[in-house]
């Protein structure tokens, strides 16, 4: 493997462009290349209370958020879907990168924003405050688990190289779970947050038991996502 490292809307976009054979995506995106990639079945980032949040400087309810501005980490992510199903109204949107949106808010270039990752453990440290739990919203709504992220790979690949390659990445995550220190170094090289303890909470928020294998209930919530797109596009989508 040749490994490549960025903000997940630029792997959205080179996705798009067909520019690698496996790659993390937003599930939000994965109508729009279901037909030239699969989703593993290992990798994903699904589960229950681990959605993204929107959060403002000030006090702003749901009911202001048609005339507020709103940072969201792209247009192609989960986070973005999910914002537009549970407040389609909100509509004022700007663009940042993830690890900025907290800083946008707390300078006032912006009302609120959608955060993930590490941002979702720091917000109240910085003074920010919670709108609305997006993830606790769409359970909600839905009764599903949420899907934010997949790893796909190329349907030109050979079956058996696809196999090999969800086979390394299931094998890799159990490895991991069993000996957390050996990816400690690496995990830090590239987090935003370097607090051991939040580096915890977001491999335990988002690294599990969907994590090793989709199953059923994921797949479902996955549909579900895709609920409102034509189903004939979506088909033999998982490997």
């Amino acid at each position: 493997f040749e490994l490549n490292m960025a903000d997940i809307e630029q792997l959205n976009t080179a996705i798009q462009s067909q520019e690698v054979d496996v790659s993390k995506i937003s599930y939000a995106l994965y109508p729009t290349i279901s037909d030239k990639y699969q989703i593993l079945n290992s990798g994903s980032a699904i589960g229950r209370g681990n959605g993204p949040l929107l959060v403002s400087r000030r006090k702003v309810y749901p009911d202001e958020l048609h005339d507020a501005s709103i940072a969201i980490p792209g247009k192609m992510t989960t986070a973005n879907m999910l914002l537009s199903r549970v407040f389609p109204k909100a509509t004022a949107k700007k663009e940042y990168l993830f690890s900025d949106i907290s800083t946008a808010i707390m300078d006032m270039e912006i009302d609120c924003g959608v955060l993930i990752h590490e941002e979702r453990f720091t917000y109240k440290q910085k003074g920010l405050q919670l709108i609305a739990d997006l993830g606790q919203e769409w359970e909600r709504l839905t009764g599903k688990m949420i899907p934010l992220g997949a790893i796909v790979v190329s349907r030109e690949l050979p079956e058996n190289v696809k196999s090999d390659i969800e086979n390394l990445i299931r094998n890799s995550i159990e490895y991991a779970n069993k000996n957390p220190k050996v990816s400690r170094s690496f995990v830090k090289n590239n987090a935003r947050e370097l607090d051991d303890q939040t580096i915890d909470k977001h491999i335990e928020m988002f690294v599990n038991e969907y994590s090793l294998d989709i199953t059923d209930e994921g797949k479902d919530a996955v549909y579900e996502l895709f609920s409102e797109l034509d189903s004939n596009k979506l088909k033999d989508i998982f490997l």
